[in-house]
């Protein structure tokens, strides 16, 4: 077994032995086309709608509500280049870049694109928000959880403000699912975007939710799979892997929540007494249970990341979707950090086979390597 840690849930997360084993069963058994009108079409087509109506559960959603995609990716595309009309589309000034690429594509166009600013602690400026939806935008697109900070929005706020409006909200919740409550009959939002390898699923596979009378237009055209929506033959082992990661999320949810946010104060707690010159990114009541962004003064974030991972841990700078990048996180630069001060900064995140003496040796691994780096980066 590697003696290796990780701390890189928020990129990636391992995949349940519950989801592995049905997804074996499914890819070994189950081979026929959904689509398909005999029997062995008849039993794909059966662990599709018990897939989906896992999701379903999950989301508090109805099953036809659900779309699969390939991931939050393809799901926050279609939902921002789907819904048509000539108003602003709003979004936040922390977006993943699978918003915000799809909305400097919509810019390019000729659309009219307003991103709203956080606080130093992340969260969104509502009074903006109030402002801009008295121009009638044709959506409202926001992060439920970012995926850098961890840093959670007032979601059932904002809605009520975008539904009061009579504007179609998006959310991409792909961090949220499965480390916070994630229940859209208490949040009135009208998409939603998730991703399963964010909660111990499978790599691509996700969903999109569009919900009630919304119009949404399909991106993938070409079968009647998925109710029109998004034709192709259905990923079947992937979607019953998303299936059975929904369940674990729900079912364990009350207990997931506070087991990882005990393990993120401890890593906090321990690296905040052992390394000086240490900042936490995000207000602490506000970010998800497993994540913790620090801000390593004087310490070039990237060199940090090397110099863990040849110890034996692996973290992030920031988001997986900017590896190799030496640019400052947006997200950080956002919340009124410098770009000097965005640069060193780590995310680390728990999650599923992570346990307290694990997060005590990174803690000692972190504290001997930022002082190795310091040490090297100090004036001479």
């Amino acid at each position: 077994m590697s003696d290796r840690i990780y701390l890189d849930h928020n990129a990636t997360t391992p995949l349940h032995p519950a989801v592995s084993d049905e997804m074996a069963r499914v890819l070994r058994d189950v081979y026929g086309n959904p689509s398909s009108t005999h029997a062995e079409g008849a039993a794909a087509r059966r662990v599709v709608d018990t897939a989906r109506e896992q999701m379903a559960a999950l989301l508090s959603v109805a099953p036809r509500e659900v779309t699969f995609t390939a991931g939050a990716t393809e799901a926050n595309n279609t939902a921002l280049l789907g819904i048509e009309g000539d108003g602003p589309v709003i979004a936040s000034s922390v977006e993943h870049p699978s918003i915000e690429a799809p909305l400097v594509w919509l810019e390019e166009r000729g659309r009219r694109v307003v991103r709203l600013g956080v606080d130093e602690a992340g969260l969104l400026d509502q009074d903006a928000l109030e402002r801009i939806l008295e121009e009638s935008p044709t959506l409202v697109t926001i992060i439920w959880a970012n995926n850098e900070t961890g840093v959670v929005q007032p979601m059932g706020e904002i809605a009520e403000r975008v539904k009061a409006r009579g504007v179609p909200l998006h959310v991409d919740a792909t961090q949220a699912v499965g480390k916070a409550p994630v229940d859209l009959s208490r949040v009135p939002a009208d998409l939603l975007s998730l991703s399963a390898h964010k909660f111990n699923g499978p790599k691509g596979i996700g969903c999109l939710v569009v919900r009630g009378d919304v119009e949404c237009a399909p991106r993938a055209l070409g079968g009647p799979q998925e109710r029109r929506f998004r034709g192709g033959t259905e990923n079947v082992a992937g979607i019953a892997g998303l299936g059975v990661a929904a369940q674990l999320a729900m079912d364990g949810l009350d207990a997931r929540i506070p087991q990882y946010a005990g393990l993120r104060d401890r890593l906090w707690k321990g690296l905040e007494g052992a390394i000086p010159d240490l900042r936490r990114n995000g207000d602490p009541e506000a970010v998800l249970c497993n994540t913790l962004s620090v801000e390593f003064r004087g310490v070039a974030g990237d060199i940090l990341v090397q110099s863990l991972d040849l110890e034996g841990l692996a973290v992030s700078a920031g988001a997986a979707c900017h590896s190799g990048s030496i640019h400052p996180s947006h997200v950080l630069t956002a919340m009124g950090r410098s770009p000097e001060q965005a640069l060193g900064c780590l995310r680390l995140s728990v999650g599923l086979g992570i346990d307290e003496a694990q997060v005590d040796r990174a803690v000692a691994i972190i504290a001997e390597q930022v002082a190795k780096v310091r040490a090297l980066d100090a004036p001479r």
